[in-house]
């Protein structure tokens, strides 16, 4: 197994917020409730990029901002409408989900 780093993302609605990630190449993978009804807690996997995505209030706070590293950011501007910001690093966008959470998305300079 490989060790790695999975965010969890404070979202109000899963399904709301699925179908927005699978706008930037997220699948989803699994959903638990533990009981119908109850918030569910959901991941979602872009390659080997994986994502909480949680409606339990305790778990994160809205707002937060995570730092994705991916290959085609041009794409994903064009897809959401916005231009790229070139950097010293990187070829940066920076977009909000559905509940909030910042999504600063680059693809580094070569």
């Amino acid at each position: 197994m490989d060790e790695e780093v999975i965010p969890i993302l404070r979202v109000e609605d899963a399904a709301t917020a699925v179908g927005w990630y699978e706008r930037l190449g997220f699948a989803k993978q699994w959903e638990h409730r533990f009981e119908p009804g109850l918030p569910a807690f959901v991941e979602v996997a872009r390659g080997r990029v994986r994502l909480f995505l949680s409606e339990h209030k305790g778990d994160a706070r809205p707002g937060t901002l995570v730092y994705l590293r991916m290959r085609d950011v041009d794409s994903i501007a064009s897809e959401f409408g916005v231009q790229a910001e070139v950097t010293a690093w990187a070829r940066e966008i920076e977009l909000r989900d559905p509940a909030g959470n910042r999504l600063r998305i680059g693809t580094p300079s070569e």
